[in-house]
């Protein structure tokens, strides 16, 4: 059995009840994770990477897992499909999304694979990402640059 990790998630929505989008997002992955150990304030941002009139609403949660890093993308891929989410976003195409659940980090872990980038690979660039993450994580290290998220966070 693998140890447990600390894993840390980016959601966002910009589509219907934004609130209730992201409520309903953490109780789905809470029944396949286990109750959530850290959750940031909901951030309102604007689209990153493309225009919409539909601002976004942002937040970071935490849980631990000893699932494998593909075993929680499945799950986040499921969820995402349970709340409504057809399609991800492909070739660099963003759009408006119902929801969107991005691993930021599994620990201190490093995957690069083809289905699967931790950390993430843009999340260093995005404030709706490093703000909430830097709310609940403030010393959680990026594996790759190796700094704290406090110290690369905007």
């Amino acid at each position: 059995m693998r140890e447990k990790a600390t894993v840390y998630l980016g959601l966002g929505t910009n589509i219907g009840d934004k609130h209730d989008n992201l409520m309903r997002a953490i109780e789905t992955l809470s029944l396949a994770l286990g109750h959530y150990t850290a959750l940031s304030s909901f951030v309102e941002t604007e689209p990153w990477g493309f225009e919409s009139e539909n601002s976004f609403l942002n937040c970071v949660v935490a849980f631990k897992t000893d699932k494998s890093p593909t075993q929680l993308l499945d799950i986040t891929e499921s969820a995402e499909r349970q709340l409504g989410r057809s399609a991800k976003s492909t070739g660099g195409v963003y759009s408006d999304r119902i929801i969107d659940i991005d691993i930021l980090l599994y620990g201190e872990e490093i995957v690069d694979s083809e289905r699967l980038k931790i950390p993430h690979p843009l999340m260093h660039e995005r404030s709706f990402v490093m703000t909430p993450l830097c709310e609940i994580a403030p010393n959680a290290l990026h594996p790759v640059f190796r700094r704290r998220v406090a110290d690369i966070a905007f």
